[in-house]
């Protein structure tokens, strides 16, 4: 079990939050471990860090528009959980210019779960869709994505919008919150709705919209290139 931290925006327009303790599995953890502390978004007020932005805030999303910030989960990555006998929990250090100019700039620590948009030729292949979401993870070469094991306690967090939105983090595009499908998030009964407890804003699943695009591994590209 761990605990989850969540502020969300009521029905009524103030901000509430809560802390809750649920199980530290995938399936929860994804929900909350994509941004690392001090990734900057841009907002209707300027650059905020992630750690300072609070529901009703607008942030600019990757295509230059603004969308309402309804929710900001929160979660502490432990040094034990590190470990070889857990699911990789490590950050990932992104370099100042690794996807080109500016991108990112600076160098931006992603959370466990970060995933980015990533365009490649296989992609429409694999799926029909031009582009996806693939784990920063995936990514990691020791050189322009460098694998980071915390040796203290540090905050990873998400953010949730009325959809699924492409968020611009320090120049580079990164999913914000979404369960995935019900096939892929695996839980029923009482553990689908302890998960549903953390969103406030959301009655269901279905409330979440559909995927803006697919999600996949790296090995996938790598697999069809290797044919």
């Amino acid at each position: 079990m761990r605990k989850y931290e969540v502020a969300y925006l009521t029905h009524t327009g103030d901000i509430a939050e809560l802390a809750l303790m649920a199980p530290a599995t995938p399936a929860f953890e994804d929900s909350f471990g994509a941004l690392g502390h001090g990734a900057i978004l841009q907002t209707r007020n300027g650059p905020m860090a992630v750690e300072d932005l609070l529901p009703g805030d607008d942030v600019r999303l990757s295509n230059g528009q603004f969308d309402r910030l309804l929710w900001r989960g929160r979660m502490t990555v432990l040094p034990a959980l590190s470990g070889p006998d857990r699911h990789n929990m490590s950050l990932t250090r992104v370099t100042a210019d690794a996807l080109g100019p500016q991108r990112p700039a600076p160098d931006v620590v992603l959370g466990p779960t970060a995933r980015l948009f990533h365009k490649a030729p296989g992609i429409r292949m694999l799926t029909g869709s031009a582009a996806a979401y693939i784990p920063a993870q995936d990514f990691v070469d020791g050189s322009s994505f460098i694998a980071l094991s915390p040796a203290a306690p540090v905050n990873v967090y998400q953010l949730g919008f009325a959809a699924h939105q492409r968020l611009s983090v320090n120049g580079i595009e990164i999913e914000s919150l979404h369960p995935g499908t019900a096939f892929a998030l695996g839980l029923r009964g009482e553990m689908l709705a302890q998960y549903l407890s953390l969103f406030p804003h959301k009655q269901n699943l279905s409330d979440f919209g559909t995927l803006q695009y697919p999600r996949i591994r790296l090995r996938d590209l790598d697999l069809l290139d290797s044919r």
